[in-house]
């Protein structure tokens, strides 16, 4: 079984039809749960966008696999380190960032004020939205992004060692 999943073109397929489907995840938790992302939410959906075109180019040109599997690694890694520092704005370990908290955009009057904050919906980055068995969506962000960091490096070391 471990044979047939490090096999070049298939591991790129897998690492690409992972990524979609916590893409798709996420939108389909959007669009049919309600629940709406906050800009860490977003920012988690980059890598997975960079992991499928890289899964897709390993898959086309597997000669290219073990840098192209080595760049979805760090990918995957640094969408898991996006979602330690979210789910350590949940948990109130450290604050969020500005685009987590509020606007930085600056009113010039009362009124501009009042249509900024009327016109900007307030999606928080420490409220938990869901949740299963005490972990929130970026707490499994966090072990998919290094399940698939290391299956990535498994497959750029079986196909560095068995070219």
């Amino acid at each position: 079984m471990i044979n047939y999943l490090l096999q070049p073109r298939r591991a790129a397929l897998l690492i690409a039809i992972a990524s979609f489907i916590v893409v798709g995840s996420a939108i389909s938790s959007e669009i049919f749960g309600g629940l709406a992302p906050c800009v860490l939410c977003l920012y988690q959906r980059i890598p997975y966008a960079i992991t499928i075109a890289l899964g897709l180019a390993g898959f086309a040109a597997p000669r290219l696999l073990v840098p192209l599997m080595l760049l979805a690694a760090l990918a995957f890694l640094t969408g898991g380190g996006i979602a330690v520092f979210h789910v350590g704005v949940e948990e109130a370990w450290w604050t969020g960032t500005e685009a987590c908290v509020g606007t930085q955009d600056k009113a010039a009057s009362i009124d501009e004020l009042r249509a900024q904050i009327m016109a900007t919906p307030v999606i928080r980055c420490n409220d938990i939205q869901w949740s299963l068995f005490g972990i929130s969506m970026a707490g499994y962000n966090v072990l998919t992004s290094l399940a698939l960091a290391i299956y990535s490096l498994l497959v750029a070391r079986e196909k560095f060692t068995r070219p």
